[in-house]
Protein backbone atom coordinates (compact mmCIF):
# COMPACT_ATOMS: atom_id res chain seq x y z
CA UNK A 1 0.00 0.00 0.00
CA UNK A 2 1.01 3.59 -0.71
CA UNK A 3 -0.35 6.12 1.80
CA UNK A 4 -1.38 9.69 0.97
CA UNK A 5 -2.75 12.25 3.44
CA UNK A 6 -5.43 14.55 2.03
CA UNK A 7 -6.51 17.87 3.54
CA UNK A 8 -10.28 17.39 3.65
CA UNK A 9 -12.95 20.06 4.25
CA UNK A 10 -11.55 21.27 7.59
CA UNK A 11 -8.57 22.91 5.90
CA UNK A 12 -10.15 26.39 5.80
CA UNK A 13 -11.11 26.11 9.47
CA UNK A 14 -7.41 25.59 10.29
CA UNK A 15 -6.19 28.75 8.58
CA UNK A 16 -3.87 30.66 9.02
CA UNK A 17 -1.73 27.59 9.78
CA UNK A 18 -2.77 25.74 6.62
CA UNK A 19 -2.00 28.70 4.38
CA UNK A 20 1.58 27.42 4.36
CA UNK A 21 1.31 23.65 5.00
CA UNK A 22 -0.99 20.67 4.46
CA UNK A 23 -3.38 19.87 7.30
CA UNK A 24 -1.28 16.82 8.25
CA UNK A 25 1.77 19.01 8.93
CA UNK A 26 0.02 20.59 11.93
CA UNK A 27 1.91 19.78 15.14
CA UNK A 28 -0.07 18.63 18.17
CA UNK A 29 1.37 16.65 21.05
CA UNK A 30 4.97 15.72 20.30
CA UNK A 31 4.68 14.96 16.57
CA UNK A 32 2.91 16.40 13.56
CA UNK A 33 -0.11 14.45 12.33
CA UNK A 34 2.00 13.20 9.40
CA UNK A 35 4.73 11.99 11.74
CA UNK A 36 2.13 10.13 13.84
CA UNK A 37 0.82 8.28 10.77
CA UNK A 38 4.34 7.46 9.60
CA UNK A 39 5.19 6.11 13.05
CA UNK A 40 2.07 3.93 13.19
CA UNK A 41 2.42 2.73 9.58
CA UNK A 42 6.21 2.40 9.78
CA UNK A 43 6.53 3.93 6.32
CA UNK A 44 6.69 7.34 4.68
CA UNK A 45 3.56 9.10 3.44
CA UNK A 46 2.92 11.96 1.00
CA UNK A 47 0.24 14.63 0.60
CA UNK A 48 -2.76 15.57 -1.51
CA UNK A 49 -3.01 19.27 -0.83
CA UNK A 50 -3.64 22.60 -2.56
CA UNK A 51 -1.93 23.05 -5.92
CA UNK A 52 0.16 26.01 -4.74
CA UNK A 53 1.57 23.89 -1.89
CA UNK A 54 2.26 20.79 -3.95
CA UNK A 55 5.77 21.73 -5.12
CA UNK A 56 7.00 21.79 -1.53
CA UNK A 57 4.63 19.02 -0.41
CA UNK A 58 4.32 16.68 -3.42
CA UNK A 59 2.02 13.70 -3.80
CA UNK A 60 3.46 10.28 -4.61
CA UNK A 61 0.78 8.33 -6.50
CA UNK A 62 1.16 4.60 -7.18
CA UNK A 63 -1.07 1.80 -8.46
CA UNK A 64 -2.42 0.90 -5.00
CA UNK A 65 -3.08 3.88 -2.72
CA UNK A 66 -4.79 4.46 0.59
CA UNK A 67 -5.88 8.08 1.00
CA UNK A 68 -6.05 9.19 4.65
CA UNK A 69 -7.83 12.21 6.09
CA UNK A 70 -4.98 14.40 7.30
CA UNK A 71 -7.02 15.96 10.12
CA UNK A 72 -7.60 12.59 11.86
CA UNK A 73 -5.08 11.28 14.37
CA UNK A 74 -4.24 7.56 14.25
CA UNK A 75 -4.58 4.89 16.91
CA UNK A 76 -4.10 1.11 16.83
CA UNK A 77 -7.75 0.29 16.07
CA UNK A 78 -8.00 2.84 13.25
CA UNK A 79 -4.73 1.54 11.83
CA UNK A 80 -6.19 -1.98 11.58
CA UNK A 81 -9.32 -0.66 9.86
CA UNK A 82 -7.26 1.30 7.35
CA UNK A 83 -5.03 -1.64 6.51
CA UNK A 84 -8.09 -3.87 6.03
CA UNK A 85 -9.56 -1.64 3.30
CA UNK A 86 -10.00 -3.30 -0.08
CA UNK A 87 -9.81 -1.63 -3.50
CA UNK A 88 -12.71 0.84 -3.98
CA UNK A 89 -13.69 0.80 -0.31
CA UNK A 90 -14.21 3.98 1.69
CA UNK A 91 -14.09 4.16 5.49
CA UNK A 92 -16.54 6.70 6.91
CA UNK A 93 -18.11 7.87 10.14
CA UNK A 94 -21.35 9.73 9.60
CA UNK A 95 -20.41 12.42 7.01
CA UNK A 96 -16.64 12.20 7.55
CA UNK A 97 -14.45 10.49 4.95
CA UNK A 98 -11.72 8.82 7.00
CA UNK A 99 -9.87 6.86 4.30
CA UNK A 100 -10.35 5.21 0.92
CA UNK A 101 -8.37 2.81 -1.23
CA UNK A 102 -8.06 3.54 -4.94
CA UNK A 103 -5.63 3.65 -7.85
CA UNK A 104 -6.42 7.36 -8.34
CA UNK A 105 -7.54 10.48 -6.51
CA UNK A 106 -11.30 10.85 -6.12
CA UNK A 107 -11.23 14.47 -7.29
CA UNK A 108 -15.01 14.97 -7.38
CA UNK A 109 -15.84 13.23 -4.09
CA UNK A 110 -18.14 10.86 -5.98
CA UNK A 111 -18.48 7.81 -3.74
CA UNK A 112 -21.10 6.00 -5.82
CA UNK A 113 -18.59 3.44 -7.10
CA UNK A 114 -17.17 2.77 -3.61
CA UNK A 115 -18.30 0.23 -1.06
CA UNK A 116 -18.87 2.02 2.24
CA UNK A 117 -17.36 0.68 5.48
CA UNK A 118 -18.72 2.34 8.63
CA UNK A 119 -16.25 3.14 11.40
CA UNK A 120 -17.79 2.35 14.79
CA UNK A 121 -15.37 3.84 17.32
CA UNK A 122 -14.74 7.46 18.31
CA UNK A 123 -12.56 9.53 15.97
CA UNK A 124 -9.91 11.95 17.13
CA UNK A 125 -10.06 14.78 14.61
CA UNK A 126 -8.64 18.32 14.63
CA UNK A 127 -11.43 20.51 13.25
CA UNK A 128 -10.57 24.04 14.41
CA UNK A 129 -7.49 26.07 15.26
CA UNK A 130 -8.29 26.05 18.97
CA UNK A 131 -8.37 22.24 19.00
CA UNK A 132 -4.58 22.34 18.58
CA UNK A 133 -4.01 23.65 22.11
CA UNK A 134 -7.24 22.45 23.77
CA UNK A 135 -6.58 18.82 22.74
CA UNK A 136 -2.83 19.00 23.30
CA UNK A 137 -2.87 17.36 26.73
CA UNK A 138 -4.52 14.18 25.44
CA UNK A 139 -2.33 14.03 22.35
CA UNK A 140 0.90 14.68 24.21
CA UNK A 141 0.19 11.78 26.56
CA UNK A 142 -0.62 9.44 23.63
CA UNK A 143 2.54 10.44 21.76
CA UNK A 144 4.64 10.05 24.91
CA UNK A 145 3.29 6.54 25.51
CA UNK A 146 3.91 5.56 21.87
CA UNK A 147 7.42 6.98 21.58
CA UNK A 148 8.75 5.79 24.93
CA UNK A 149 7.18 2.31 25.13
CA UNK A 150 9.86 -0.26 25.92
CA UNK A 151 12.62 2.36 25.95
CA UNK A 152 14.79 3.85 28.70
CA UNK A 153 15.35 7.55 29.17
CA UNK A 154 18.83 9.01 29.04
CA UNK A 155 20.12 9.78 32.56
CA UNK A 156 18.81 13.00 34.12
CA UNK A 157 21.39 15.21 35.85
CA UNK A 158 21.30 15.08 39.65
CA UNK A 159 21.38 18.89 39.74
CA UNK A 160 17.63 18.81 38.98
CA UNK A 161 14.69 18.36 41.34
CA UNK A 162 12.31 15.72 39.92
CA UNK A 163 8.72 14.80 40.77
CA UNK A 164 7.39 11.60 39.16
CA UNK A 165 10.68 10.92 37.35
CA UNK A 166 9.19 7.78 35.76
CA UNK A 167 7.13 10.12 33.54
CA UNK A 168 10.15 12.14 32.40
CA UNK A 169 11.99 11.01 29.26
CA UNK A 170 15.16 12.44 27.75
CA UNK A 171 16.27 11.52 24.24
CA UNK A 172 19.92 11.30 23.22
CA UNK A 173 21.81 14.55 23.67
CA UNK A 174 19.13 16.24 25.78
CA UNK A 175 20.43 18.47 28.59
CA UNK A 176 18.65 19.70 31.72
CA UNK A 177 20.45 21.37 34.64
CA UNK A 178 19.40 22.98 37.95
CA UNK A 179 15.68 22.98 37.12
CA UNK A 180 12.48 21.65 38.69
CA UNK A 181 10.57 19.08 36.59
CA UNK A 182 7.15 18.03 37.90
CA UNK A 183 5.43 15.32 35.86
CA UNK A 184 2.51 14.81 38.27
CA UNK A 185 -0.12 16.18 35.88
CA UNK A 186 1.45 15.08 32.60
CA UNK A 187 4.59 13.60 31.03
CA UNK A 188 7.72 15.59 30.23
CA UNK A 189 9.45 14.68 26.96
CA UNK A 190 12.81 16.25 26.07
CA UNK A 191 13.80 15.60 22.45
CA UNK A 192 17.20 14.97 20.88
CA UNK A 193 19.75 17.70 21.65
CA UNK A 194 17.06 19.84 23.33
CA UNK A 195 18.05 21.89 26.37
CA UNK A 196 16.45 23.27 29.51
CA UNK A 197 18.69 25.92 31.00
CA UNK A 198 19.24 26.65 34.67
CA UNK A 199 16.46 27.84 36.94
CA UNK A 200 13.54 26.68 34.80
CA UNK A 201 10.24 25.53 36.32
CA UNK A 202 8.53 22.81 34.26
CA UNK A 203 5.15 21.30 35.08
CA UNK A 204 4.03 18.60 32.64
CA UNK A 205 2.78 17.91 30.22
CA UNK A 206 5.60 19.26 28.14
CA UNK A 207 7.00 18.28 24.76
CA UNK A 208 10.31 19.99 24.09
CA UNK A 209 11.10 18.75 20.60
CA UNK A 210 14.47 18.13 18.97
CA UNK A 211 17.02 20.97 19.29
CA UNK A 212 14.53 23.25 21.12
CA UNK A 213 15.66 25.37 24.07
CA UNK A 214 14.04 26.66 27.25
CA UNK A 215 16.17 29.59 28.35
CA UNK A 216 17.07 30.46 31.95
CA UNK A 217 14.13 30.85 34.29
CA UNK A 218 11.48 29.60 31.87
CA UNK A 219 8.08 28.70 33.38
CA UNK A 220 6.19 26.16 31.25
CA UNK A 221 3.06 24.21 32.10
CA UNK A 222 -0.21 22.70 31.12
CA UNK A 223 0.17 21.04 28.45
CA UNK A 224 2.71 22.79 26.19
CA UNK A 225 4.57 21.79 23.02
CA UNK A 226 7.72 23.60 21.90
CA UNK A 227 8.50 22.49 18.35
CA UNK A 228 11.92 21.69 16.88
CA UNK A 229 14.61 24.41 16.91
CA UNK A 230 12.38 26.82 18.86
CA UNK A 231 13.51 28.97 21.80
CA UNK A 232 11.29 30.01 24.70
CA UNK A 233 11.49 31.83 27.99
CA UNK A 234 9.06 33.65 30.30
CA UNK A 235 5.68 32.06 31.07
CA UNK A 236 4.08 29.66 28.60
CA UNK A 237 0.83 27.83 29.36
CA UNK A 238 -1.16 25.30 27.30
CA UNK A 239 0.39 26.45 24.02
CA UNK A 240 1.73 24.82 20.87
CA UNK A 241 4.66 26.24 18.88
CA UNK A 242 5.15 24.40 15.58
CA UNK A 243 8.90 24.90 15.20
CA UNK A 244 11.75 27.31 14.38
CA UNK A 245 10.02 30.08 16.34
CA UNK A 246 11.27 32.23 19.18
CA UNK A 247 9.66 33.56 22.34
CA UNK A 248 13.02 34.12 23.94
CA UNK A 249 12.24 36.63 26.69
CA UNK A 250 9.83 37.41 29.53
CA UNK A 251 6.13 37.79 28.82
CA UNK A 252 3.07 35.54 28.85
CA UNK A 253 1.86 33.20 26.10
CA UNK A 254 -1.22 31.17 27.01
CA UNK A 255 -3.77 28.97 25.22
CA UNK A 256 -2.03 29.89 22.02
CA UNK A 257 -0.68 28.44 18.78
CA UNK A 258 2.32 29.83 16.89
CA UNK A 259 3.34 28.63 13.44
CA UNK A 260 6.93 28.38 12.22
CA UNK A 261 9.45 31.24 11.96
CA UNK A 262 7.54 33.49 14.37
CA UNK A 263 9.26 35.85 16.79
CA UNK A 264 7.64 37.25 19.92
CA UNK A 265 9.39 40.38 21.21
CA UNK A 266 10.47 40.82 24.82
CA UNK A 267 7.71 41.44 27.38
CA UNK A 268 4.96 40.74 24.86
CA UNK A 269 1.79 39.25 26.34
CA UNK A 270 -1.49 37.77 25.20
CA UNK A 271 -4.72 37.73 27.17
CA UNK A 272 -6.43 34.35 27.31
CA UNK A 273 -9.41 35.21 29.54
CA UNK A 274 -12.02 37.93 29.07
CA UNK A 275 -12.69 40.30 31.96
CA UNK A 276 -16.32 39.19 32.08
CA UNK A 277 -15.32 35.48 31.91
CA UNK A 278 -17.43 35.00 28.77
CA UNK A 279 -16.71 32.28 26.22
CA UNK A 280 -14.27 33.43 23.55
CA UNK A 281 -15.09 34.03 19.90
CA UNK A 282 -12.34 33.61 17.29
CA UNK A 283 -12.01 34.65 13.65
CA UNK A 284 -12.80 31.77 11.28
CA UNK A 285 -11.51 32.08 7.73
CA UNK A 286 -14.01 29.50 6.45
CA UNK A 287 -17.07 31.51 7.49
CA UNK A 288 -15.32 34.91 7.38
CA UNK A 289 -16.70 35.88 10.77
CA UNK A 290 -16.01 35.44 14.45
CA UNK A 291 -17.18 32.04 15.69
CA UNK A 292 -17.87 30.82 19.20
CA UNK A 293 -15.14 28.47 20.44
CA UNK A 294 -17.01 27.32 23.53
CA UNK A 295 -13.81 27.98 25.49
CA UNK A 296 -13.34 30.33 28.40
CA UNK A 297 -9.57 30.36 27.84
CA UNK A 298 -8.36 31.17 24.33
CA UNK A 299 -5.37 33.35 23.48
CA UNK A 300 -3.35 33.98 20.32
CA UNK A 301 -3.29 32.24 16.92
CA UNK A 302 -0.32 33.38 14.81
CA UNK A 303 0.58 32.19 11.31
CA UNK A 304 4.07 31.48 9.96
CA UNK A 305 6.69 34.26 9.71
CA UNK A 306 4.72 36.74 11.85
CA UNK A 307 6.49 38.83 14.48
CA UNK A 308 5.95 41.29 17.31
CA UNK A 309 8.01 44.12 18.72
CA UNK A 310 8.81 44.42 22.42
CA UNK A 311 5.89 45.06 24.80
CA UNK A 312 3.24 44.02 22.27
CA UNK A 313 -0.19 43.24 23.74
CA UNK A 314 -2.90 40.97 22.31
CA UNK A 315 -6.53 40.76 23.35
CA UNK A 316 -8.23 37.48 24.17
CA UNK A 317 -8.89 35.45 21.03
CA UNK A 318 -6.63 37.21 18.53
CA UNK A 319 -5.82 35.77 15.10
CA UNK A 320 -2.72 36.98 13.23
CA UNK A 321 -2.18 35.85 9.65
CA UNK A 322 1.04 34.93 7.82
CA UNK A 323 3.98 37.34 7.56
CA UNK A 324 2.54 40.13 9.68
CA UNK A 325 4.55 42.51 11.82
CA UNK A 326 2.92 44.01 14.94
CA UNK A 327 4.86 46.81 16.60
CA UNK A 328 3.02 49.91 17.87
CA UNK A 329 1.64 50.52 21.41
CA UNK A 330 -1.87 49.43 22.36
CA UNK A 331 -4.00 46.41 21.51
CA UNK A 332 -4.32 45.70 17.78
CA UNK A 333 -7.68 44.43 16.58
CA UNK A 334 -8.31 40.74 17.16
CA UNK A 335 -8.07 39.76 13.50
CA UNK A 336 -4.98 40.90 11.62
CA UNK A 337 -4.81 39.72 7.97
CA UNK A 338 -1.66 38.24 6.47
CA UNK A 339 1.08 40.62 5.28
CA UNK A 340 0.02 43.44 7.61
CA UNK A 341 2.47 45.94 9.09
CA UNK A 342 1.52 48.10 12.08
CA UNK A 343 -0.72 47.80 15.13
CA UNK A 344 -3.39 49.60 17.17
CA UNK A 345 -2.92 52.89 15.31
CA UNK A 346 -3.41 51.27 11.91
CA UNK A 347 -1.87 48.96 9.32
CA UNK A 348 -0.29 49.05 5.91
CA UNK A 349 0.55 46.19 3.57
CA UNK A 350 3.81 44.35 4.23
CA UNK A 351 5.00 43.78 0.67
CA UNK A 352 6.43 40.33 -0.12
CA UNK A 353 9.82 41.62 -1.27
CA UNK A 354 10.45 43.20 2.14
CA UNK A 355 8.95 40.23 4.01
CA UNK A 356 11.18 37.81 2.13
CA UNK A 357 14.32 39.73 3.09
CA UNK A 358 13.50 39.19 6.77
CA UNK A 359 12.57 35.53 6.20
CA UNK A 360 15.85 34.79 4.43
CA UNK A 361 17.90 36.26 7.29
CA UNK A 362 15.90 34.51 10.02
CA UNK A 363 16.00 31.13 8.30
CA UNK A 364 19.72 31.39 7.50
CA UNK A 365 20.42 31.84 11.22
CA UNK A 366 19.01 28.33 11.74
CA UNK A 367 20.83 26.89 8.73
CA UNK A 368 17.67 26.66 6.58
CA UNK A 369 17.42 28.02 3.03
CA UNK A 370 14.53 30.22 1.94
CA UNK A 371 13.70 28.53 -1.37
CA UNK A 372 11.86 29.55 -4.52
CA UNK A 373 9.08 27.18 -3.43
CA UNK A 374 8.77 29.09 -0.13
CA UNK A 375 8.59 32.39 -2.03
CA UNK A 376 5.94 31.05 -4.41
CA UNK A 377 3.78 29.85 -1.50
CA UNK A 378 4.00 33.15 0.32
CA UNK A 379 3.33 35.16 -2.85
CA UNK A 380 0.21 33.06 -3.34
CA UNK A 381 -0.88 33.73 0.25
CA UNK A 382 -0.32 37.47 -0.29
CA UNK A 383 -2.68 37.42 -3.27
CA UNK A 384 -5.24 35.17 -1.56
CA UNK A 385 -5.49 37.41 1.49
CA UNK A 386 -5.81 40.77 -0.26
CA UNK A 387 -9.58 40.79 0.31
CA UNK A 388 -9.06 41.11 4.08
CA UNK A 389 -6.59 44.00 3.78
CA UNK A 390 -8.23 47.36 3.14
CA UNK A 391 -4.92 49.20 3.10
Amino acid sequence: MNFILFDGPVREHLLPFTFTRPVADVRIGIMTIREKWEAYLNTSVSYKTEDYLSVKFPMVLKSDNVFLNGSILPDAFLLDQVKALKESEVLTKEDIIIAYRSNKVNENNDWGAFNVVEYEKELFQIKNTWDIFSQNERTLQEDFDFLTKGRTSQPISKTNSLICPERIFLEEGAKVEYSILNATDGPIYIGKNAEIWEGSLIRGGLALCDHAIVKMGGKLYGATTIGPHSKVCGEVSNSVIFGYSSKGHEGYLGNAVLGEWCNIGADSNNSNLKNNYAKVRLWNYATEKFEQTGLQFCGLMMGDHSKTAINTMFNTGTVIGVNSNIYVPGFPRNFVPSFSWGGASGFSSYLPAKAFEAAKVMMARRGVEFTDADADILNHVFEMTKKWRNY
